[in-house]
């Protein structure tokens, strides 16, 4: 079992930044493929971001358009997602989600992930 937590979440104002984190349990973080959605209210979650085993690989949505920068550190067991530039479209409820097994082939699918976070709320005012 593999449990996330995610942290860093809160309400900026429109060009601000935040910086979110996702600890991850277990002794084999360096293997997971890990990924960020988000869902904003009536709307379906979506892909945001995604970093391969040992974040040399990153991918990001096309929204994104450089704003956001994904890091992990596997000795922490962490993932991060820095969000700059921060514009009211982008409030939603932030997940960090874990692939544990096999190819991380339809990565920008929430069904390639096994593992997910509880969620943490993202506020950006205009």
């Amino acid at each position: 079992q593999v449990q996330l937590v995610e942290s860093g979440g809160g309400l900026v104002q429109a060009g601000g930044s935040l910086r979110l984190s996702c600890v991850a349990s277990g002794h084999t973080f360096s293997n997971y493929f890990m990924g960020w959605f988000r869902q904003a209210p009536g709307k379906e979650r979506e892909f945001v971001a995604a970093l391969d085993w040992d974040g040399t690989s990153t991918y990001y949505a096309d929204f994104v358009k450089g704003r956001f920068t994904g890091s992990r550190d596997n000795a922490k067991n962490t993932v991060y997602l820095q969000m700059n530039s921060l514009q009211p479209e982008d409030t939603a409820v932030y997940y960090c989600a874990a692939r544990t097994y096999g190819s991380a082939y339809g990565f920008r699918a929430s069904s390639a992930f096994n593992y997910w976070g509880q969620g943490t709320q993202v506020t950006v005012s205009s």
